[in-house]
């Protein structure tokens, strides 16, 4: 996450995770200013026309299409087991960029941008109509991400999974990023963030006949962490809300905070992750903006050290190792030394230089008491919660329908970052409200069972865990090191790769629809 022009699986830890005083309130107002809404129409409208973006290739070379063995020779020196993971490139790939209209976290026009990567060659798999993948991708701090650049290692993982294997790949970049005139992001907002993947795959399809994209009927849509959220709330919204324009062929959300509620409420509850440090003010800022009213001051949730500004920190031009280095933010230290309760095994959380007020963690634990959730697998959002953090949380989570597509969940039960819980959650959610059979499966890669499907990935899955342990124990006699190597690089360097093979694979078997 702190830098992800490589996947190294040290530096990479949370790289695709998932998881203020400005904003606005309630209604059609940011900030105390009126906002007109847009009208219908322009969601969707490309601003001007796609734009090529040449792609570094190594030694300062630039290439407007990467060939398939330039990609294999990036792949192989880029991430773990290379091309062996990614499969051999079958088509060349160009990145394009497109600016659009979509809506923000109030439902006013702004603008936003994505990437297009287009398969091509003389390969039949790469030559006449093909199948679109939109994909939303993890979080970043950085404002500047953007999916058209071949040089990020997500970028170029799933321009390797996807697109040189025939896959037009249309990925967001999300309002507030890359350009975007938003000064915000509306981080885990799942109408906003479902909005502007629709608003993007409208603009791009209507551009394909300019970049020679060729587009078949076959729809599919994917995520990773943050992006696992989004492309469930994508899929949720293309179901619920506009059938009649979009026809899903199969869906495979990765590693994703779908039981928002259930995640906050562990957080709060004595359990956080890595990372909150950074995701928490992000999500606060963005329900704050949607007039979720979360705090009256800054000083309401925050201490004084870092209450000042956070609410436009992330996303900003540092990673989250450079603002844990400038003192803006503590590096995972969430709660207060004293502040219970504490989860057993989450002590480096609880620190006196800390993040959150021990006075707003009593309220929300307070609220946590009095108006309990997730009771059933059946009826888990039943609750009416008071706190405005625990109300936005509940507003976001997606257990809430019941998919009619084909669906692969895909994680890992150590995932230090996002919690497996969130994959069961849902899945219990999606099974107790009868999901048809054989729509749903659950792919945990960390599963040491003998028996049971994905057994090859699974075991590929345990090797490269282990090799990783073996090469930090070598160079650097530690255990610990080398338990917290295979930590750190869980989430991003180790699940995502495995998870996008299995979710190519999941897609190449789906039929249109």
């Amino acid at each position: 996450m702190i830098n992800p022009a490589r996947f190294s699986v040290i530096s990479l830890a949370v790289l695709l995770a998932c998881c203020g005083g400005g904003g606005g309130s309630a209604g059609n107002q940011t900030g105390g200013t009126v906002v007109t809404q847009p009208p219908l129409q322009l969601r969707g409208v490309p601003i001007g026309g796609a734009t090529l973006v040449p792609a570094s290739i190594g030694n300062g070379a630039m290439a407007n299409t990467v060939e398939p063995a330039v990609m294999k020779k990036l792949m192989d020196g880029t991430i773990p087991m290379g091309s062996n993971m990614t499969g051999t490139p079958t088509c060349a790939v160009t990145a394009y960029t497109l600016r659009y209209h979509t809506v923000d976290s109030v439902a006013a026009d702004t603008d936003a941008s994505t990437a297009i990567l287009v398969p091509s060659g003389t390969d039949a798999a790469c030559q006449g109509s093909r199948p679109v993948m939109l994909y939303a991708h993890g979080t970043s701090p950085r404002k500047s991400t953007d999916m058209s650049n071949l040089s990020a290692t997500e970028v170029r993982l799933v321009a390797a999974m996807f697109a040189a294997q025939g896959y037009i790949v249309v990925a967001p970049n999300y309002a507030g990023y890359a350009g975007s005139s938003l000064a915000y992001h509306p981080y885990l907002d799942a109408d906003q963030q479902s909005n502007d993947m629709i608003d993007a795959l409208r603009a791009a399809r209507s551009v394909f006949g300019s970049i020679s994209a060729s587009a078949s009927s076959k729809l599919v849509v994917s995520g990773y962490s943050q992006g696992g959220f989004v492309a469930l709330a994508t899929q949720r919204a293309m179901q619920t809300k506009y059938a009649s324009e979009f026809s899903v062929a199969a869906a495979a959300p990765m590693s994703g905070p779908y039981a928002l509620l259930q995640f906050g409420d562990a957080i709060y509850g004595g359990a956080p992750t890595v990372g909150s440090s950074g995701f928490l003010p992000m999500l606060i800022n963005a329900g704050q903006r949607a007039g979720a009213g979360i705090y009256a001051s800054l000083d309401d949730i925050y201490e004084a050290k870092y209450a000042p500004g956070i609410d436009t920190l992330l996303p900003g031009t540092q990673g989250l190792g450079d603002l844990v280095a400038a003192g803006k933010l503590p590096n995972d230290v969430l709660f207060a030394q004293d502040s219970l309760p504490q989860a057993s095994g989450y002590a480096s959380y609880f620190g006196f230089d800390h993040l959150m007020k021990t006075s707003y963690r009593n309220g929300y634990l307070a609220d946590l008491k009095a108006n309990p959730c997730n009771a059933n697998s059946v009826s888990p959002l039943s609750c009416a919660p008071a706190q405005p953090l625990r109300k936005w949380l509940l507003r976001n989570d997606l257990r809430t329908y019941t998919p009619t597509v084909p669906l692969l969940l895909c994680g890992g039960n150590e995932d230090p970052v996002v919690p497996f819980a969130n994959t069961d959650s849902v899945n219990d959610y999606f099974r107790a409200h009868g999901v048809a059979s054989g729509l749903l499966t659950v792919l945990d890669v960390d599963d040491s069972a003998l028996l049971g499907p994905y057994r090859t990935t699974r075991a590929e899955f345990a090797a490269a865990k282990q090799v990783l342990r073996l090469s930090t124990m070598t160079s650097t006699g530690s255990a610990a090191a080398a338990n917290k190597a295979v930590s750190d690089a869980y989430h991003a360097g180790l699940v995502a790769p495995f998870c996008m093979r299995e979710v190519r694979n999941f897609f190449d078997s789906a039929s249109a629809r």
